[in-house]
């Protein structure tokens, strides 16, 4: 065992913060399963793209008490140096999973030990609530307790400033350091002020309501095409009483609950994932859509930011969507009934990732709307509307990872807006005798047929992570002339912030914050992106791939045609290598 590790079970096993019980695990791991015990302590939780996740247990590289302790001592000392001589308030929330209520109230009792003001929500809440409360009580900072759709073994801790957004640069790098500078969880405030602890519940509730409906684009639509038949399964997690009030306040009132996935419970017995973008984790809203013949079936991840969704076609078969089509689907109905109704001006933006498909750009570019792009997690798209506020009117962002936004009232990915406008989506489809399908068609036709996949390859541990390291540099720094015979054109690598023409060796420099992404694009605008994910043991590849037609009768045979390209560029390229 490195001695590393060996200092890092001597300070948990010395420290008086350190319960028995805790230490008692420690020393069955080292007799039982040395190598569980080096993955624990091997290194320690750090924020990446989506704040800090991990499997709970004991040790520095898990989810528990003290590294949430930790992590909020970290956060408490920044503030008060961020607002020296001021009140401060936060707030947290937090969804189903296993500890997420205790790690909460762990927060909550740290943050007031040290001054701050904490408001705590009564029950579970979808993460873009915590967003929005953050803004409405005018809080210096957020918590969420949450892994999103990871598996049931783990959990998360996601801290968001005072603009409703998900910490970027300085902010996550310098709590980071406060972290570092603490020495000993003896130096952790475990002892809450609970009189500086409050509850929130249905107050925010209301006024989260009221912003939902305030994006509302055709009310009247919607009251003229209320009939849809809407199958919801929360899958275990926070959307199981909001996202089905917020429809029937839209307008919709014949929403069907899939009823064994509509109670709260962090082991997610019905699925072995609990993700939308998975079709076994929409199985069971599947057979209920069915069953009840809907028009629409929908689903959110456990902390409910991001919405995964279906719709029965006109031969009566369900086709799910990938973000990728979602987010076209609706930022063309944004921009389409903005043009309509003559609200367009140069004052508009959306916002996606370099990951995302590109027809969202093609879709902005034709109705004049001004587009930013991002690198991957939407607390970049959120310091996007942070900086140009005032300037630009941001409409509606997204990413790939069936995670989308409409609206700036909250500040972070929301599938209860999604799944809202997505529903009025299709009200006016219908009002039009046309159903998703056409609309996709249409999309098409005037935007460019695209078609992506996602490949994710988990490799698990340290050796995980030294592997996807490698393969990482590999890519970076062997860029093959062709795929499936047609030449790779650029490489765009985030990490060095280059963009080079590998035809005229002329590079570019790219003004984003330094990532590690490998980019390839063709020479027909096919792109092939490599990256580490940032909140589990896994590499990612996206691929894109584009075509033109001319009539929607075309959709069809080169969709299937765009398949079987991704799949050759999978076998030729990603295959081989892994």
């Amino acid at each position: 065992m490195k001695n590393e590790i060996k200092n890092k079970l001597d300070f948990w096993l010395n420290s008086k913060v350190v319960e028995d019980a805790d230490k008692k695990k420690i020393q069955q791991l080292l007799q039982e399963d040395t190598a569980e015990l080096e993955d624990a302590f091997y290194k320690d939780l750090e924020f990446g793209t989506g704040g800090l996740r991990g499997v709970m247990g004991v040790g520095t590289n898990r989810m528990n008490k003290y590294t949430v302790g930790i992590a909020t001592q970290g956060l408490a000392n920044y503030l008060k140096l961020q607002f020296p001589k001021q009140s401060i308030k936060a707030v947290i929330d937090y969804d189903s999973r296993i500890n997420s209520k205790y790690f909460a109230d762990v927060s909550a009792s740290v943050l007031s030990a040290n001054g701050i003001e904490v408001f705590v929500f009564d029950d579970i809440r979808p993460t873009p609530q915590l967003s929005f409360a953050l803004r409405e009580l005018k809080c210096k900072a957020g918590i969420v307790i949450t892994a999103s759709h990871n598996p049931k073994e783990y959990n998360g801790y996601k801290v968001y400033w005072e603009d409703g957004g998900q910490l970027v640069s300085p902010h996550d790098v310098n709590i980071i350091n406060e972290v570092k500078k603490i020495k000993s969880y003896d130096d952790v405030k475990f002892d809450a002020d609970r009189s500086l602890i409050k509850t929130i519940g249905s107050e925010i509730d209301e006024l989260y309501y009221k912003a939902l409906l305030s994006v509302s684009i055709n009310p009247e639509v919607i009251a003229n095409n209320n009939a849809l038949k809407i199958v919801y399964t929360p899958l275990h997690g926070t959307g199981y009483k909001i996202l089905p009030e917020a429809l029937k306040r839209y307008g919709y009132k014949n929403v069907i609950l899939v009823k064994e996935q509509s109670i709260p419970d962090g082991n997610f017995p019905t699925v072995v994932s609990p993700n939308p973008e998975e079709i076994e984790g929409m199985a069971m809203a599947l057979d209920l859509a069915k069953e009840t013949q809907a028009d629409l079936v929908m689903a959110t991840d456990p902390d409910g930011d991001r919405l995964g969704v279906g719709y029965r076609d006109k031969n009566g078969e369900y086709i799910l969507l990938n973000g990728n089509q979602t987010a076209a689907i609706l930022t063309y109905y944004i921009l389409e009934n903005y043009h309509k109704l003559n609200r367009l001006n140069n004052n508009l933006m959306i916002v996606k990732t370099i990951v995302t498909s590109d027809i969202l750009k093609n879709i902005a570019d034709y109705y004049g709307v001004k587009t930013f792009e991002v690198l991957t997690g939407f607390k970049y798209i959120a310091d996007i509307i942070l900086r140009y506020e005032g300037k630009y009117k941001f409409l509606c962002g997204g990413e790939e990872s069936y995670g989308f936004l409409i609206g700036d009232f909250v500040r972070d990915k929301d599938a209860v807006v999604t799944a809202c406008m997505f529903a009025e989506t299709t009200s006016w489809a219908n009002s039009m005798g046309k159903n998703i399908s056409d609309i996709l068609e249409e999309i098409a036709v005037k935007f460019g047929l695209y078609r992506e996949e996602l490949l994710s390859v988990t490799k698990k541990g340290q050796s995980g992570m030294q592997e996807i390291s490698s393969m990482m540099e590999e890519f970076r720094n062997n860029v093959p002339e062709s795929v499936c015979g047609i030449k790779v054109k650029k490489l765009l690598d985030y990490k060095q912030l280059t963009n080079k023409n590998l035809q005229t060796q002329k590079t570019e420099n790219i003004d984003l914050p330094s990532s590690n992404v490998v980019q390839y694009l063709l020479e027909d605008g096919s792109k092939i992106t490599m990256r580490p994910s940032g909140t589990e043991p896994k590499i990612k590849f996206y691929i894109s791939v584009k075509a033109q037609i001319s009539k929607t009768e075309e959709y069809k045979r080169t969709f299937d045609s765009l398949g079987i390209k991704i799949q050759n560029i999978i076998e030729e390229l990603l295959i081989v290598e892994l």
